[in-house]
């Protein structure tokens, strides 16, 4: 029988992929039970497809997939999609972790890990998910970086007249630097004000993140490594 929502309990729908049926079962029971939607599927191809017609709010991730893994779902997923997505593996190694970073994914988790940790990082990425009343102050409207454009309302970013697709993270964190350029920031205050409250977050998480922005906006460099100190978007 499947637990009845708590009280006051999220709602999210979320999508588990896992392809051990034992652990696929503990998230969906765990989830219900938190007050979650849950659907769920083994298989990577499924997920996709899932993806693209039920809008989940949340994707928990396995990389070890029968058919295509987790990071090849989660790259295809990133052409249509900025749903948040939090791999989960038993591959605890850093390449790994930085390998899901780049391919857009919110966090990461190892196994064998509980339930509880899980359920706490789903709640912290909800929180900080961007949207107009949660943006940072003065980035209302549209605003204007060089050849970038950033459209808070419809969260959309344009370079040169074409579409940058942004997860939620590298929005806020690139909104964070343009809205101060020549602002050197400290990667504590880089956690503090594009990260928030929540989440597993460490000084590589953010080094990936600047990496894969830079990688995003191609020619036109506009990010600053001060070295021993942090970040800074260039005064143009």
């Amino acid at each position: 029988m499947n637990p009845e929502p708590t009280a006051g309990s999220p709602g999210a729908r979320i999508l588990v992929v896992e392809d051990d049926p034992r652990i696929c079962d503990v998230l969906e029971y765990a989830l219900k039970a938190d007050g979650y939607s849950v659907r769920t599927t083994q298989r990577g191809r499924e997920a996709v497809t899932l993806c693209q017609t039920n809008s989940p709010e949340l994707i928990v991730l396995d990389v070890g997939l029968p058919d295509i893994d987790g990071f090849e779902v989660c790259r295809q997923i990133r052409a249509f999609s900025d749903v948040p997505v939090i791999f989960l593996t038993s591959r605890g190694d850093e390449i790994n972790r930085v390998v899901g970073l780049e391919l857009g994914g919110d966090d990461y988790v190892a196994k064998p890990f509980s339930t509880r940790e899980l359920l706490a990082r789903i709640k912290a990425i909800r929180r900080r998910r961007v949207s107009p009343s949660q943006q940072p102050s003065g980035s209302a409207g549209i605003f204007h970086y060089g050849p970038i454009e950033i459209d808070a309302d419809k969260f959309r970013v344009r370079c040169g007249g074409e579409d940058v697709p942004l997860t939620r993270q590298e929005f806020k964190l690139l909104d964070l630097l343009v809205h101060h350029p020549g602002r050197v920031f400290t990667r504590e205050q880089v956690l503090d004000q594009a990260w928030g409250d929540g989440g597993f977050v460490t000084d590589r998480t953010i080094d990936v993140h600047i990496k894969t922005l830079r990688k995003k906006f191609g020619d036109f460099e506009f990010i600053e490594t001060v070295r021993g100190i942090g970040y800074r978007a260039t005064e143009l």
